[in-house]
């Protein structure tokens, strides 16, 4: 099983530990894209930080994220596991796994990244801005930039089991599987379900939905199962005490949409 994730806007602060060393990161046929986004970045931000703000997105109280992105080549490293915060990794609580689930989640979990395309969680890496939306002057849109050489590597990296795809828009346009892979790959949408006036009704939820998607990757870990492919994930996650209602493609070379169906949201 290959869980697609996204990473975070906010970021761990590094603290202590070794530079990066971009030979050491997982899907070494990304070297020379991730090589390339770097460059640029570094030089971005070393050398105009009102230019880099604006290409970033960044508000004035986030100006320091630019200060952080030229020092990339020489800031401490931590995995990347406990570099990306936020709803949907404190769900997942990855520190707190017993030491099975965490070996499963080093082979199973891949983070996308407008920086690095993407990374295994024990994947060292410093702090960083820089999201799938960023247009570099150079390089341009990164959810385009990363395309090519995403489907370079990403057949590889499926394997021959199920994937997971639990990333946000911006990120799934990085990479989308086509073919074989796309039948046994399933993405997942959270449902709130309420009852109005005795009538049930159904909305996408957003925030929630990060927690929602945490919880479950933890619970299948935990678990240590492993489904082949779609269908075996309903039952999985069924059999785990999840509501789960599975969208078949019409056609094949597709993937699979299953939709998460929560009462409460937390």
């Amino acid at each position: 099983m290959l869980v697609l994730l996204p990473p975070s806007e906010g970021k761990a602060a590094p603290g202590r530990g070794a530079p990066l060393k971009p030979e050491s990161l997982s899907l070494p046929g990304l070297s020379g894209a991730r090589a390339a986004v770097l460059d640029e970045l570094v030089e971005l931000c070393a050398a105009d930080e009102e230019k880099a703000r604006e290409v970033l997105g960044l508000s004035e109280g986030l100006r320091g994220e630019v200060a952080k992105n030229a020092e990339l080549r020489t800031a401490a490293t931590r995995p990347a596991g406990e570099i990306y915060t936020g709803v949907l990794y404190d769900a997942l609580g990855l520190a707190s796994l017993d030491a099975a689930a965490k070996r499963r989640a080093g082979t199973s979990l891949l983070v996308f990244s407008g920086l690095w395309g993407a990374v295994r969680v024990g994947d060292r890496i410093p702090s960083y801005r820089c999201s799938m939306g960023v247009k570099l002057p150079g390089l341009g849109a990164l959810g385009a930039y990363w395309r090519a050489p995403m489907a370079s590597v990403m057949p590889e990296a499926a394997g021959d089991g199920l994937v997971l795809d639990l990333r946000s828009a911006a990120y799934a346009g990085a990479w989308k599987p086509v073919g074989e892979v796309a039948e046994r790959t399933a993405s997942v949408r959270v449902l709130h379900s309420r009852t109005v006036d005795g009538v049930e009704k159904r909305s996408v939820v957003s925030h929630f939905n990060k927690a929602t998607k945490g919880r479950m990757v933890r619970d299948l870990l935990t678990a240590g199962v492993r489904p082949k492919g779609p269908a075996e994930l309903v039952e999985a996650l069924r059999d785990l005490g999840y509501t789960v209602e599975a969208q078949a493609p019409a056609r094949a070379g597709r993937a699979w949409t299953l939709d998460v169906v929560v009462t409460e949201i937390h």
